[in-house]
């Protein structure tokens, strides 16, 4: 059997929330007994710079955290995109958030699903969780770990220093399933 390794950057502007994400999807993919790991990355400023998140999740031993060829993403802005879209290996899976994604991905060799994750999250009451939005959306359009994992997930990260953000994030979770479900139709 060959081993499934998913190579995912979660890419957006410093403030956006990729890390938070990538914390949630480690955090979700441990709990499923997966091998995962996770680092991140930021431009010279913290809010409004760039950022980003790597999290690799394997069946087997992961030799590096590194992520340079990725081959699932989750980009939450544009200029996310046009730094790593030339990255991406063919067949990749990619997330975007078409609230602030301004062009289709310029390749055919990668399957693309765009979901209005900053709108959604500014309809379910604040601008801050659309980073969870979309990872909702990742996750349902990749199946690459459950919904109750996230849900358990955020519920671990929130619960006991900011219980109030349990609720709201774990709406954006499933606003984030919805929209994609939505597309799809």
């Amino acid at each position: 059997m060959a081993n499934k390794e998913t190579k995912i950057i979660i890419a957006g502007f410093g403030g956006q929330g990729v890390v938070v994400a990538g914390n949630i999807l480690v955090r979700a993919a441990m709990m499923e007994g997966k091998r995962v790991t996770g680092m991140v990355s930021y431009g010279a400023e913290m809010r409004g710079g760039t950022a980003n998140s790597t999290v690799v999740i394997s069946d087997c031993e992961i030799s590096s955290p590194y992520v340079e060829r990725p081959n699932a993403a989750i980009i939450l802005n544009q200029p996310s995109l046009d730094k790593f879209e030339a990255r991406l290996v063919g067949g990749s899976k990619v997330l975007l958030n078409s609230s602030l994604v301004l062009r289709d991905i310029n390749r055919n060799d990668i399957e693309t699903v765009g979901i209005k994750a900053t709108e959604i999250a500014r309809e379910i009451g604040n601008v801050r969780v659309a980073n969870i939005v979309a990872l909702g959306g990742f996750a349902e359009s990749t199946g690459i770990v459950g919904l109750s994992s996230l849900e358990k997930a955020v519920a671990e990260l929130f619960g006991s220093k900011k219980a109030g953000l349990v609720e709201i994030n774990i709406e954006a979770l499933n606003q984030g399933v919805k929209a994609v479900d939505q597309a799809c139709v």
